[in-house]
């Protein structure tokens, strides 16, 4: 499941695109550089960003499987263009319910974007320990650390934040949320699990000029800290304001942490 709306995944793409770690981009091309043709499940693939930020880095022969539970942005994840060599397949799976039924068949690496922050400690067991069975590399991009930086800064940044944090481990439809720890319980369970993993930052860098994105996550941010009930509705509307006043005038920057990695089994297939 992606739970993103396609405008919201469509006006993230660029930045999410910009943000991804280029050590881990390079050592994902490095590990199938020798390969003449590569299968890839994209988990929770929403309209298919993956796809489109790393296919050039891949073999030109490729299989792709795109999974995701929300139909409309599965339709929107069929390339508008056949590509010479690149074969494009999009399954309908809730990997909530189903995950073993979208990591069966032929793969070479495993990818997801923005996924592991959603998930329960359980459903990352499990996902874990099936990619580890099947001795599947696994690319896990754009993992929310539960880092913000404001600027200008605000009296109330701090508890925004912790608030938005707090809600981000409310069940996203795999059980109690993981949010901010996800990436590096992640990163540990694949280790214990004999991987070796490489990973760096993904952060997104909003500037001045990226008025829509900054004021769509403000929002977001506001929103989660209503149902959190951490503040009050007028101290929320109040950061809100004084946040899209400096957003129109042209004077905000925000930095939203994020974590990309690569797992690889160290064993052979």
């Amino acid at each position: 499941m992606s739970g993103f709306s396609a405008e919201w995944l469509s006006l993230r793409e660029p930045y999410d695109a910009r943000a991804r770690n280029g050590t881990v981009l390079d050592a994902v091309a490095a590990m199938v550089a020798g390969r003449t043709s590569v299968a890839i499940v994209d988990l929770a693939c929403g309209t298919g960003a993956t796809l489109r930020s790393i296919a050039s880095l891949l073999p030109t022969r490729q299989s792709w499987r795109l999974v995701d539970n929300d139909l409309s942005l599965l339709a929107r994840a069929m390339p508008l263009l056949p590509i010479a060599g690149q074969n494009v397949m999009t399954v309908p799976i809730d990997i909530a319910r189903d995950l073993e039924a979208a990591l069966d068949g032929p793969i070479d690496l495993v990818t997801t974007s923005a996924l592991l922050d959603l998930v329960s400690a359980d459903w990352l067991e499990r996902f874990a320990t099936e990619a580890a069975v099947r001795n599947l590399p696994v690319y896990a991009a754009l993992s929310y650390d539960g880092a913000i930086a404001f600027e200008p800064g605000d009296a109330l940044d701090a508890r925004i934040i912790a608030s938005f944090n707090r809600h981000q481990r409310i069940d996203k439809g795999f059980g109690p949320a993981l949010g901010p720890s996800a990436v590096g319980e992640a990163m540990a369970r694949f280790e214990a699990l004999r991987y070796k993993v490489l990973h760096g930052p993904s952060n997104w860098s909003f500037g001045p000029s990226d008025d829509e994105i900054q004021s769509e996550f403000v929002t977001g941010l506001a929103l989660a800290a209503r149902d959190s009930g951490d503040l009050s509705l007028a101290e929320i509307i109040g950061w809100l304001e004084r946040r899209r006043d400096h957003i129109a005038s042209g004077r905000s920057s925000i930095r939203v942490g994020h974590v990309d990695f690569l797992a690889q089994p160290t064993g052979t297939r």
